[in-house]
């Protein structure tokens, strides 16, 4: 790949006091990395060499205080902020949220100028993160607001995709949250993101039932009967290929989910804690439905073992490589959607 063609990669540090800048220095260790993408890391170029230095690691930054200033083939830092931060692994500091803020909305804002191509966020606390300015319960529902389209948290791995009907709802609103409007824009959203950032041209969709055993004909509540079928039925009935409501107890350990393109769950624990007990490490959280490519690892701050060098980078280094086969996807797909004969001619 030409330098000039090279994909940038906006990287937010995350929560300081966790694992993110230890799994952000192990992914661009391997110089092999910085032949798929150009990196850009938003936090000060001050904390990132204290974790060089923590870390024992022999990588290079390249300093930089904007973004005309980025230089390909290396690892390049963005100086949103210059004063010392005081670091405490694994500890919940009120301060270092702010500082995951400032990095995350400088990153997102490099992205809405198109400074950058892609975007993958090291882990926060949804705690520490909370103020007047930012009170939003994650970065999906941040992103929604930043950016252009309808967010849903779609996790991905090799062979098991799963989104989420509702996300971060209490489990005793996760029924008055699901109607027909919502099933019908999450499938779309899931749907148009298997077509455009997967090369899949008929999606296959399965959808986990709200209630356990799917409500047992309303012995275990009534709406699976009253409010899922008949949606999934009105979309099958127009040619999508949308099946359902699945028991969920049992759908993931008769391995059913391989006979589908994605699962759709109707809240987050009944669809992340079998994505992650299956793909844990290797799975990435991608937010599907914006205008623009999003990824972060599958996994928290991880406080209990950070600053001990013992982080997996697995999942993180996964993000960065799907943000950008997603991003190449996406240049395909408009670029064929525009020109239908060349794709015939290929």
């Amino acid at each position: 790949m030409k330098k000039d063609e090279m994909i940038k990669v906006g990287i937010s540090i995350g929560d300081l006091n966790g694992i993110g800048p230890e799994i952000i220095l192990k992914t661009f260790e391997d110089p092999r990395s910085l032949e798929l993408c150009t990196p850009i890391i938003f936090a000060s170029s001050k904390i990132l060499n204290f974790y060089r230095k923590h870390f024992s690691s022999k990588i290079n930054f390249h300093e930089i205080n904007s973004l005309d200033k980025i230089s390909n083939g290396k690892v390049n830092v963005l100086n949103v902020w210059k004063e010392p931060v005081n670091i405490q692994f694994g500890q919940e500091d009120k301060q270092i949220g702010e500082y995951a803020i400032k990095s995350l909305e400088a990153a997102v804002s490099a992205l809405k100028e198109d400074l950058v191509d892609v975007l993958v966020t090291a882990p926060i606390n949804k705690s520490n993160i909370q103020s007047e300015k930012f009170n939003f319960p994650g970065h999906t529902n941040y992103l929604e607001q930043e950016l252009d389209g309808d967010s849903l948290m779609f996790m991905i791995s090799e062979h098991l995709r799963v989104g989420l009907l509702t996300d971060h709802v209490p489990v005793k609103d996760v029924a008055n949250h699901i109607n027909e409007d919502l099933i019908r824009q999450k499938i779309a959203t899931v749907s148009h993101s298997l077509k455009q950032d997967f090369a899949i041209s008929k999606p296959k969709i399965a959808v986990l039932a709200i209630n356990p055993h799917a409500g047992d004909n309303g012995v275990i509540g009534n709406e699976d009967d009253t409010v899922l079928k008949p949606a999934i039925e009105n979309l099958r009935n127009e040619g999508h290929l949308v099946y359902g409501p699945y028991s969920a107890d049992s759908f993931f350990g008769s391995n059913s989910y391989l006979n589908f393109n994605a699962v759709i769950a109707s809240y987050h624990d009944q669809g992340l804690i079998p994505f992650k007990t299956i793909t844990f490490g290797t799975g990435v959280n991608f937010t599907a439905g914006l205008n623009k490519v999003r990824t972060s690892p599958d996994h928290g701050t991880a406080y209990e073992i950070a600053g001990k060098g013992k982080a997996d980078e697995s999942s993180f280094k996964r993000a960065v490589f799907m943000a950008i086969e997603i991003y190449r996807r996406r240049k395909d797909y408009t670029f064929y959607s525009k020109n239908p004969l060349k794709k015939m001619s290929r």
